[in-house]
């Protein structure tokens, strides 16, 4: 695919090295120099130096022979902007723009992206995403990673592996006849930073992180077999009434009846204005890295600390000066993945990651083939689809063992209509199942490949 990338940030930086990587021609624009320096120093990828808003800097990036277009620049309205400008111009097929402002959301001005206004055809929006994200975490404590798939009907789960562990030691072959009755598949091990698709012949030993897909049904099953049997949160402190904080207090206030929320804000006018827009949070005013303020609102009873401001060093601190005060799970938002190797040594429970979460949500909408839905996992080295088999997939009518399946990839679980089937060896794929699969990112173009639409597809 040809794709351009408006916006050469952290996140426009993040999509094209991921794409480039899968061999799409990819060119990226940005109006500032260094930030255009810094991708032809590090990515095979066309650069130019100018506002992607403007019609004659599209022409000259190849707009006429687009795919897709990607609007990440820092303003909203920027972005806005480019994909008016694609559609009218050049009828860029795909327009996929970054909206962060709450107010353009709004459901009561949903008519402005459509495509006799803004054309827009996918929409990402980081921190509703990400605080949807926060939510789920706070349900299922004793899990790292949540995701959904099949209608929910099937859920991947990123599990820490602790002392307590009783299934350690074992074959994973041996775990699966022990729990016959478990519709559940180990896809991936993470050992000392090394991501290991793992056989039946493999074992768990304390300290891994796994990623594991399961019936949605089973899940606290399988993390109480795991050796997690924390509670839901209830009480729950949030630092920062930005964007991602506020709408998390609204969502915690609207989907749960027995939550006591407080929100810390340091600057004022950011901290009145959400307690006028929140109905049962209570709102404090001050730094959040004043121990005296964390004791007046209950550090030392809550179940969750939820750092959301925006900067990482306020976050990692107050994360680790909560848990020392009693809190029982620390969630830190973080913007610089260098910093990404500290979760374990600062006691942090769970990092959320902005960059991680919009470069899932943009390649969804690029996979090749019958890709219902894809998540970018471990800062862009794993990629876990849904994908339904369609009449040109060479899968149709063969067992797992037969089918010519990479090393670099495992199949989860498969959604046959209303039924979650575990995918062992025995198993003959259907037309029209959906299977969700753990790949390394190298391997994906071998997913799109069995999941073509086409005979001549590639």
């Amino acid at each position: 695919m040809k794709i351009l990338i408006c916006g050469a940030g952290q996140v426009g930086y993040g999509i094209a090295e991921h794409l480039s990587e899968q061999k799409n021609d990819v060119t990226v624009i940005d109006n500032a120099q260094q930030l255009i320096e810094n991708i032809n120093a590090s990515l095979d990828v066309r650069t130019i130096n100018g506002n992607g808003s403007f019609p004659d800097v599209l022409d000259n990036a190849g707009a006429k022979d687009a795919d897709v277009i990607i609007a990440v620049t820092q303003a909203d309205e920027v972005n806005m902007i480019i994909c008016h400008m694609a559609q009218i111009l050049f009828d860029i097929p795909t327009k996929i723009a970054r909206i962060r402002s709450g107010n353009f959301l709004n459901p009561l001005y949903e008519n402005i992206f459509t495509r006799d206004n803004i054309p827009i055809d996918v929409i990402i929006s980081p921190e509703k995403e990400i605080a949807e994200s926060i939510l789920k975490n706070l349900t299922l404590p004793g899990a790292f990673e949540i995701l959904e798939f099949g209608d929910k009907r099937i859920t991947l789960l990123g599990v820490d592996i602790e002392k307590n562990c009783n299934v350690t030691n074992v074959q994973l072959g041996a775990l699966t006849k022990k729990y016959p009755d478990l519709i559940c598949t180990i896809v991936g091990i993470n050992r000392n930073n090394n991501i290991i698709i793992p056989t039946q012949k493999d074992i768990l030993i304390s300290g891994d992180k796994i990623y594991l897909v399961c019936e949605s049904e089973q899940v606290n099953k399988v993390l109480s077999i795991l050796g997690h049997t924390e509670s839901e949160a209830h009480n729950i402190i949030i630092a920062g009434a930005g964007n991602v904080g506020l709408y998390l207090a609204k969502s915690l206030e609207t989907s749960k009846s027995n939550i006591n929320v407080k929100l810390i804000e340091l600057n004022k006018e950011i901290a009145e204005k959400a307690a006028t827009e929140l109905t049962k949070s209570i709102v404090l005013n001050g730094d959040i890295l004043d121990k005296h303020l964390l004791e007046q609102a209950g550090i030392e009873r809550s179940d969750a600390f939820v750092a959301l401001t925006n900067n990482d060093n306020v976050n990692f601190i107050s994360s680790v000066i909560a848990k020392e005060m009693g809190t029982k799970q620390t969630l830190s938002l973080l913007v610089d993945n260098n910093y990404n190797d500290l979760q374990d040594r600062l006691g942090i429970d769970n990092f959320i990651n902005p960059r991680a979460t919009t470069i899932s949500s943009i390649l969804r909408y690029l996979r090749k083939g019958r890709i219902r839905d894809a998540h970018s996992l471990y800062n862009g080295a794993v990629e876990v689809v849904e994908a339904e088999v369609v009449e040109a997939s060479p899968l149709i009518g063969k067992q797992l063992k037969e089918a010519d399946i990479p090393d670099g990839l495992r199949f989860g679980a498969i959604l046959r209509k209303d039924n979650v089937l575990r995918p062992d060896g025995n198993i003959k794929i259907e037309l029209h199942d959906r299977i969700v699969i753990f790949s390394l990112s190298e391997s994906i173009h071998v997913v799109e490949q069995l999941f073509r639409t086409s005979q001549d597809y590639y």
